[in-house]
């Protein structure tokens, strides 16, 4: 039947032509977006995956900038360490020369306290933004590392936590150590108390619940020919091997500063313990557990004052063959002190520029990931725009003639 108020034919032709132009609009838009999905409503799951991954992105970003400033402050202090073990090598040479007797050792000793201060002044310049690791006196809890912020670490249940690569700083300042006020207890236990025998080592144990941040330890150098009692106060992360190994440089400078005679003690650090051993025919020194001492921190003045971990260079005086004689004892442990820091920071730089490959790496998988997921298929769109071209001509042809039906009525009334 044939109606002049109402054209089915026009109708769906009407129909078919918007849904055309509706998927024409579609492929238009990702053409020029770029992308399949460029809102949630054109699919709310997948728009919201990408979300998540594209927050993920940013953060990488801001971690990469966050890598490349630690990066560039371990670098900073590598470098400074670097320097430091090579003016150290050189002050060595100044030493070793003025074990000689016949050597102007004033001299000399100009040379070295010249030295000691451009360490002193590489120390206070390796900074960057602010931030010297080579300087870690602090007794504050925390304050003898840095964290460098390293990576998002995103669960299974989409929370996220962030990780942190730790930087430890290293002391090669010169500040002197203090005790504060307050009594020393017995801070180790010895192998055996009384006469060392002859030939005879005998070995005190620091005890690890003493080492806190800011206790003061303090070995008797005058049993074997020293002039007292030698300070150390321990610094955040310090062990008992490290504490050992500065009281054992401590005393041996001591000695030989005193004139003491070398050989008949030897004295050394061996994980964690600081090993005697009677080089005399006879039995020696009487040893007891109060040589070896520790005061906790206190506060205010009170506190020990942690010394810098190049404090025995402010003491090197080669102007005397005792002088010369303490310093060429300290200076190896300086000088692996320098060594230790540079190579410890050679470490966490070289960690951080493997972290910051890596994210950097990561973040670009994330955006392909992201990409297959919301990105348009160009060439699949471009086809389509051109069939979706031809069907919407095609659909104005169809709908022109659906319009026209209704006059061929015309002709039945003539």
């Amino acid at each position: 039947m044939s109606s002049i108020l109402t054209n089915a034919s026009a109708m769906v032709a009407l129909q078919t032509l918007n849904s055309i132009n509706k998927d024409l609009a579609m492929t238009q838009s990702e053409i020029s977006t770029g992308r399949s999905i460029a809102s949630a409503k054109d699919g709310s799951a997948i728009w919201a995956i990408s979300q998540v991954m594209q927050s993920d992105v940013d953060g990488f970003g801001a971690i990469s900038d966050s890598l490349a400033l630690g990066e560039s402050t371990v670098a900073v202090g590598r470098n400074a360490s670097e320097s430091v073990t090579s003016l150290l090598n050189q002050a060595k040479e100044k030493i070793v020369a003025a074990q000689e007797d016949n050597v102007d050792r004033s001299k000399l000793q100009t040379e070295l306290a010249s030295l000691r201060d451009q360490i002193n002044g590489i120390v206070g310049a390796a900074q960057f933004n602010g931030q010297n690791l080579l300087s870690n006196a602090s007794q504050t809890a925390g304050d003898g590392t840095v964290d460098v912020l390293a990576s998002l670490d995103r669960a299974a249940n989409g929370s996220v936590s962030a990780a942190s690569i730790t930087v430890n700083k290293q002391d090669l300042g010169q500040v002197d150590s203090v005790a504060g006020t307050g009594a020393f207890a017995a801070g180790a236990t010895i192998s055996a108390a009384g006469a060392i025998g002859a030939g005879a080592t005998e070995a005190y144990t620091i005890t690890p619940a003493n080492i806190a941040i800011g206790t003061a330890f303090q070995f008797d150098a005058a049993l074997f020919g020293g002039t007292g009692d030698m300070l150390y106060v321990a610094r955040e992360g310090d062990t008992a091997s490290d504490i050992a190994s500065a009281l054992v440089a401590r005393t041996n400078m001591d000695r030989a500063g005193n004139g003491a005679a070398m050989g008949d003690y030897t004295i050394a650090a061996v994980n964690g313990t600081i090993e005697v051993t009677n080089n005399t025919a006879a039995a020696g020194a009487t040893l007891a557990a109060a040589d070896l001492e520790f005061k906790a921190t206190g506060v205010g003045a009170a506190a020990n004052t942690i010394g810098g971990g190049l404090e025995l260079l402010g003491d090197l005086d080669v102007s005397s063959a005792n002088g010369a004689a303490a310093a060429l004892e300290a200076i190896e442990f300086l000088t692996q002190k320098s060594i230790n820091a540079a190579a410890n920071f050679g470490t966490s730089e070289k960690r951080l520029e493997i972290q910051s490959e890596f994210v950097n790496k990561l973040s670009d998988s994330l955006r392909v990931g992201i990409g297959a997921l919301v990105d348009a298929n160009m060439e699949e769109a471009s086809a389509r725009l051109q069939a979706l071209q031809v069907q919407q001509q095609l659909g104005i042809q169809s709908l022109s003639i659906a319009n026209q039906a209704p006059q061929s009525i015309l002709s039945l009334f003539r």
